[in-house]
């Protein structure tokens, strides 16, 4: 049997160096130090040292998490993370093997995003209190984000310049600084020409929608008042950030609109992330079925 000699300084010394070596950030480092901490502690229990652990070890932990009922996406994560130690390992002379490099491959699962009905996107839009400032504003950014599809993120960077007012279109740089125009119709257009008219005269290139001082709002914010309105309007299970985008995509689809035509709005580069709102409206087609047919519940 053998004795484990790994301990805490020793694996947060190898990845420091790690970090040096590949360039990660604080906090890629810590996430990777978690994970391997998790598996020494395990590996501890049944007296293997970390260093020395063959394959059955490492299917022998892998199993362990399943049993503990994680998330795949969990397993996955702390999965690489041993397969980028034992690759360090082996660069640095400290073992010939790769225990984790031939495990066969976890199946991906991909979760569907939460569905919000029209109706329930209806009361999130009526929540705000127009008649203020604030309120305004974020009546016109949720209006925004359904009309759009924007991720947060996209909305709450936008400055005026993006803004095509005679178009209907909105100019977005999204991730890796990809451009995309996007339409939005005559309702998210009323309530922008109501914001705008109030929205306080800033210089040219300032936030759209600017939070206090003028400073851009954060996504982390937004998503709070999301959260706020839809309980306030009795939305429930809370909206995620990209509640709004999903219900955009998935009730597009509902009316035919075609898949691709979608992807392009979304800004994905990939059809088969934008594939999974087929998903959803599939399972939504199915619920009204179960619901309304007469033979929909044997």
């Amino acid at each position: 049997m053998r004795v484990d000699q790994s301990n805490e300084e020793t694996i947060t010394g190898q990845l420091q160096r790690m970090a040096m070596l590949r360039g990660w950030s604080p906090q890629t480092t810590e996430s990777y130090r978690a994970d391997l901490l998790h598996a020494h502690l395990f590996f501890k229990s049944i007296n293997v040292d970390l260093v020395q652990v063959d394959q059955a070890e490492v299917l022998k932990y892998l199993a362990s998490l399943r049993q503990d009922g994680l998330k795949e996406s969990t397993i996955q994560r702390r999965r690489s993370a041993l397969s980028t130690w034992f690759a360090y390992l082996q660069d640095q002379g400290m073992r010939e093997d790769h225990p984790a490099r031939h495990l066969p491959k976890l199946r991906k699962s991909r979760p569907l995003p939460k569905l919000l009905s029209e109706q329930d996107v209806e009361l999130l839009l009526a929540a705000p209190d127009t008649t203020t400032p604030t309120g305004l504003r974020d009546r016109c950014m949720l209006e925004m984000l359904y009309a759009t599809g924007l991720r947060v993120s996209e909305l709450v960077s936008l400055s005026l310049a993006n803004i095509d007012m005679a178009g209907g279109l909105v100019r977005v740089i999204g991730k890796g600084d990809k451009e995309r125009l996007v339409p939005f119709g005559e309702e998210a257009e009323r309530w922008l020409q109501a914001w705008l008219q109030l929205r306080p005269s800033e210089p040219a290139g300032s936030f759209l929608f600017a939070g206090r001082g003028g400073k851009a709002m954060t996504r982390q914010n937004f998503w709070l008042r999301i959260k706020q309105y839809a309980a306030q309007a009795g939305v429930f299970p809370l909206p995620s950030p990209h509640t709004l985008r999903h219900a955009f995509a998935t009730h597009l689809l509902n009316h035919g609109a075609d898949l691709r035509a979608v992807q392009m709005l979304l800004g994905h580069s990939n059809i088969t992330t934008t594939e999974i709102y087929t998903h959803v409206a599939k399972a939504r087609l199915h619920d009204l079925v179960n619901q309304s047919h007469p033979l929909g519940k044997r």
